[in-house]
């Protein structure tokens, strides 16, 4: 394994572009606790590797298994340093809440996005400070609106009436963030149902806070998870605005905003990351002087990239119609485990041969979990050639809303084994 370097607390963009080639970024402390192979070998060869005098027939031999690649999390954050200097990530936890990942980040001064007392608790139990953390839950339990108040997060998001007035009982001190309602129309998942106050209310709800005597520092929106369209992001930056003036008519001099979610996690999601920020770039400096604070709330823009699954084929079936052969075949992960993505992110994993020599022949194939119940199906009807039982395939892009969810429905395993590498070096 190679070296790597001494830090300080805290690394710069201008610090990683100046590292030398082959000198890798992830913390020493990272390195060591996770046993992270410093590699420029591709993800693939990793897989191999580790399957290498793998015997099969023993349970552990078996298991599905994570290649995460924390050097990804590393260029993921110099492209936002480069594209998006102006704006502090503050790293959405319910995303992936891994804890190499988030050591990772942690070394470069990032803020965290905590929903729950136990989020929260997480990222101060590694040393952060409460500072650095946005409680951006709009609906809070007033239990942990008081443990907040206990261990000093004092930035939190709001929507309506009643939060505010549950906010001037428990922690009147804190300084709170106003979510608006934005058009999440071209976004996969949208939030806009749930939360976030329309922008016909947001002058008596300020009004409301000024009575209260509460401190609004600003203001937050959530374009949706998934979100496709640059415009959305670009509209609600503009309604934020306006809002930022309205205030001011009220008596509050905002200094605070919040680009939230929704940020692509690779450049196949109908939109890409560079189109994003070159739409809002020049336009946050055009619309807010240098003293407010600009932060958003990445979560699979950091970690999607990263993740690598692979998986064993322990069972196949042969279904002959009249015209056709068809296969279905049985892995040792599912929509209980990883998968869940597939019903709680609205994502469609594709599969990967480890062996890419031609295979003859592909056939209509469904890929089923390992647990007993039919929804537990990861694709159906896809293209593939003939794969045999004890087979090994992958999936690449498997790091948001995977882990994160995982259950041990049927008893079988909720997290798959985990092996770190970094290939910042490959830069």
């Amino acid at each position: 394994m190679l070296d790597t370097v001494e830090y300080n607390s805290v690394i710069r963009p201008s610090e990683i572009v100046s590292l030398k080639k082959g000198i890798p970024v992830v913390p020493r402390e990272v390195v060591n606790q996770y046993s992270v192979e410093c590699t420029k070998d591709p993800v693939v060869n990793i897989i191999k590797t580790q399957l290498e005098g793998r015997e099969s027939g023993i349970p552990e031999n078996e298991e599905a298994f994570y290649v995460i690649d924390l050097g990804t999390v590393v260029r993921k954050h110099k492209e936002w340093t480069d594209k998006l200097p102006r704006v502090t990530p503050y790293y959405a936890m319910k995303c992936n809440p891994n804890p190499a990942i988030i050591q990772t980040l942690e070394k470069f001064g990032v803020g965290y996005d905590c929903a729950s007392k136990n989020e929260i608790q997480q990222i101060l139990d590694m040393g952060v400070s409460p500072s650095r953390i946005i409680f951006a839950n709009p609906t809070k339990m007033k239990g942990h609106i008081t443990y907040a108040k206990s261990v000093g997060v004092d930035l939190m998001t709001f929507d309506n009436s009643y939060e505010l007035k549950k906010i001037a009982e428990s922690f009147p001190e804190a300084k709170l963030v106003l979510r608006i309602i934005t058009d999440d129309s071209n976004s996969v998942c949208r939030f806009s149902s749930k939360f976030g106050a329309p922008l016909s209310t947001c002058k008596d709800l300020l009004s409301l806070a000024k009575s209260l005597n509460l401190n609004v520092v600003g203001i937050s929106f959530h374009v949706g998870s998934g979100c496709k369209s640059p415009q959305s992001f670009s509209a609600a930056v503009a309604n934020a605005h306006s809002l930022f003036q309205e205030a001011e008519k009220i008596g509050y001099k905002f200094d605070f905003l919040d680009l939230g979610g929704g940020w692509p996690g690779t450049d196949n999601e109908g939109v890409t990351f560079t189109e994003i920020s070159d739409a809002i770039r020049d336009q946050m400096d055009e619309l807010f002087p240098p003293h407010v604070k600009i932060i958003a709330e990445p979560g699979r823009y950091y970690v999607s990239e990263s993740h690598t699954l692979a998986v064993n084929v322990f069972a196949k079936r042969e279904m002959q119609t009249e015209s056709s052969k068809q296969f279905l075949y049985y892995i040792n992960d599912g929509v209980y485990q990883s998968f869940n993505c597939i019903f709680f992110d609205h994502a469609s994993p594709q599969p990967e041969l480890l062996e890419t020599e031609e295979r003859g022949n592909s056939f209509h194939s469904t890929i089923f979990g390992p647990t007993c119940d039919s929804m537990d199906c990861i694709a159906k009807g896809i293209l593939l050639p003939e794969l045999q039982v004890g087979e090994w395939i992958y999936f690449k892009n498997m790091g948001a809303y995977t882990c994160a969810a995982a259950s041990p429905f049927n008893g079988f395993k909720a997290h798959p084994t985990i092996y770190y590498i970094d290939t910042f070096s490959d830069l």
